[in-house]
């Protein structure tokens, strides 16, 4: 009778013990399924805005005739993006990945930049009916990547935790659940969303 109250004792704690793995397995799951989601959402709108520059550049290329290598800077600093933007998309939260991300992104909003600061000169450029709705288009995508951006680094946030405290500290380098990198952009005076005005 005492095996088998011992026994009986036994299966229960394997079960609860089992139960409680499982728990924290699955949170884990959940919560890297959040942040590769929150992702997904920068995804559309990076997506959104390397859409929309060919269409700016195809704009400007009629006024900005003697500007060629400003033309050429944004169209390929946007490659540059794109391909960055591939490479975390395969891999969300890979540290090198949202490196090259934001670097890649950085540098398309650079070039922006001085799209935008060469057409001040041209009149005709700033008046252009097209210009200005890609203008405020590309505003409102930076600032919908930004609040994207902010989705997936809150994500990130609560997956690192809960792989990083106790107990899911227990569970995650066994089961493979590596720690996921925010979305960053290093300078503070990168942080502001290019301004467009016509």
């Amino acid at each position: 009778m005492e095996f088998l109250i011992g026994l009986i004792c036994l299966v229960i704690i394997v079960v609860v013990l089992g139960a409680w793995v499982a728990s924290l397995y699955n949170g884990l799951v959940r919560a890297r399924n959040g942040y590769q989601n929150a992702f997904a959402q920068i995804d559309v709108q990076l997506t959104r805005r390397h859409d929309l520059i060919p269409n700016l550049v195809e704009t400007a290329k009629g006024y900005l005739k003697h500007e060629r290598e400003t033309l050429e800077a944004v169209t390929a600093a946007r490659t540059a993006a794109m391909t960055a933007q591939a490479t975390a998309a395969r891999n969300p939260g890979d540290p090198a990945a949202m490196q090259g991300l934001a670097g890649a992104e950085n540098g398309l909003t650079q070039a922006l930049g001085r799209l935008f600061a060469v057409s001040e000169a041209y009149p005709d450029l700033k008046a252009n009916q097209n210009m200005m709705q890609l203008s405020e288009e590309l505003t409102s995508t930076e600032n919908r990547v930004a609040f994207a951006r902010q989705g997936y680094n809150d994500a990130v946030l609560a997956y690192n935790n809960k792989r990083e405290t106790f107990p899911g500290s227990v569970l995650a380098g066994p089961f493979g659940f590596h720690k996921a990198a925010l979305l960053e952009i290093d300078d503070p005076g990168k942080r502001e969303a290019p301004r467009v005005q016509f």
